[in-house]
C-alpha cells in the first residue's frame, strides 16, 4: 500500500520558491529623473545652510541651547525606558543586521543580488560622507559643551550630523527604494519617515545630540537615497562578476569549463553496427594491390569429347572415317541488293 507524503507548510513554502522567475521581468530600478535631482540640489542647499548657520554661531546654536537647557527626558520621564530600547533602530549594527535579513530573503527568493548589494552601496556611502563630516568639523554634544552659547566646533567631538538619524533615515529608507509597486513604495517611504524622525527626536529628548545635529542627519540620510542612483550601474556590473566567479567556481568543482556542455561519459560498450550500413574497408594510400594470376586459355581448336577417340598403347581403336562435312567458309554472304 502507497501512502502520499503530508506536506508541512515549510515545503509548501519552498515548492513556491522552486517556481519563482530567475528574474523578475518588470524589476524597477529608480533612474536619476529630472525630479530627483531638483530634490538633490535642494537638498544639498539646506545641508549646506545648516552648517553654515552652524558655524557662523547664528539663531540655530543658540535654539540648540534652549533646547539643552530645557531637558526634555526630565519633563517626561515616564517615557524615557521606552525611547532608550526605541533609539536602538538608529544604530548601525541592529538596524543593518534586520535590514540586510530581509534583503537577502528577497535576494533568494528573486534569485538577485541588487537588493543586497544596494543597501550594502548605501552604507558605504553613508559611512564616508557622514562619518568625513563628523571628523572633519568635530562638534561636541551637549553633555560635553564647554562655554555656553558657542557652537563647540572643532574641538574633537562627532556628533555632527547625527549619526542615529542618517543612519535612520538610509537603513530604513532602503527598503522603500527597492519597493517593487508605487503603492509599497509610498507606504514605505511614509513608515520609514516616521521611524527617522522619531529617532532624531529621541535623541534630542535624550541630551546626546543638538537640534541642529538632527537636521543635518535627515539631510544627510536623504542626500545619500537621492544619490543612489547614480550606482545603480556599478551595483549592475558587481552582481554580474559576482555570478560569473560563483559560476566559474561551481564549474571548477564539476570539472567542467564554464559556458561549454559537459562531455559525455565514455561508453562501456560501443553500439553495433550491422553488416549491411557498415562502410566498405578502405586500402590506404600508397600500398601496392597483390596482382592477380593470369586466366587459364584452352588450347584451340578444343574438340568434342565425343570427337576424341580413345587411345591405347596400340593406338586408336576407332576405324577411320572420312568427314563429308564442307569446309566452314570465312567469309559471310552478302545479302541485299
Amino acid at each position: 500500500m502507497r501512502t502520499e507524503r503530508c506536506l508541512t507548510r515549510l515545503d509548501r513554502v519552498f515548492a513556491r520558491l522552486d517556481r519563482e522567475p530567475e528574474r523578475p521581468a518588470g524589476l524597477d530600478v529608480p533612474a536619476m529623473s529630472r525630479h530627483r535631482v531638483v530634490l538633490l540640489v535642494s537638498t544639498l542647499a539646506f545641508y549646506l545652510a545648516m552648517v553654515w548657520a552652524v558655524v557662523t554661531t547664528s539663531w540655530l546654536v543658540r535654539l540648540d541651547w534652549q533646547v539643552m537647557f530645557f531637558r526634555p527626558y526630565q519633563q517626561w520621564p515616564q517615557v524615557h525606558a521606552f525611547l532608550d530600547y526605541y533609539v536602538v533602530l538608529g544604530q548601525r549594527g541592529p538596524t543593518a543586521t534586520m535590514v540586510a535579513a530581509w534583503l537577502g530573503w528577497r535576494s533568494w527568493r528573486q534569485h538577485t543580488l541588487r537588493p543586497l548589494l544596494s543597501l550594502g552601496a548605501a552604507l558605504l556611502l553613508l559611512n564616508a560622507t557622514v562619518g568625513a563630516a563628523k571628523i572633519g568639523m568635530g562638534r561636541l554634544g551637549p553633555h560635553y559643551a564647554t562655554v555656553i552659547g558657542s557652537n563647540e566646533m572643532w574641538r574633537g567631538g562627532d556628533i555632527f550630523p547625527s549619526g542615529h538619524t542618517a543612519n535612520a533615515v538610509v537603513t530604513w529608507g532602503i527598503l522603500a527604494y527597492l519597493a517593487s509597486t508605487p503603492r509599497a513604495r509610498r507606504y514605505l517611504s511614509a513608515t520609514s519617515a516616521v521611524v527617522a524622525l522619531g529617532v532624531g527626536l529621541t535623541t534630542v529628548y535624550l541630551g546626546t545630540h543638538w537640534l541642529s545635529d538632527v537636521l543635518l542627519g535627515w539631510a544627510a540620510g536623504l542626500l545619500v537615497l537621492l544619490a543612489l542612483p547614480w550606482c545603480e550601474p556599478l551595483i549592475a556590473r558587481a552582481e554580474a562578476w559576482i555570478l560569473d566567479r560563483r559560476a566559474a567556481l561551481l564549474a571548477r568543482r564539476r570539472g567542467t569549463v564554464p559556458g561549454r556542455p559537459p562531455a559525455a561519459p565514455p561508453a562501456l560498450f560501443p553500439p553495433q553496427v550491422p553488416e549491411a550500413e557498415a562502410a566498405p574497408e578502405r586500402e590506404p594510400v600508397g600500398t601496392a594491390r597483390p596482382g592477380r594470376p593470369a586466366p587459364h586459355l584452352a588450347q584451340s581448336p578444343h574438340a568434342a569429347r565425343s570427337e576424341r577417340s580413345p587411345v591405347t598403347p596400340a593406338g586408336s581403336r576407332r576405324p577411320p572415317h572420312t568427314d563429308h562435312r564442307p569446309p566452314r567458309s570465312t567469309t559471310r554472304p552478302l545479302t541485299g541488293a
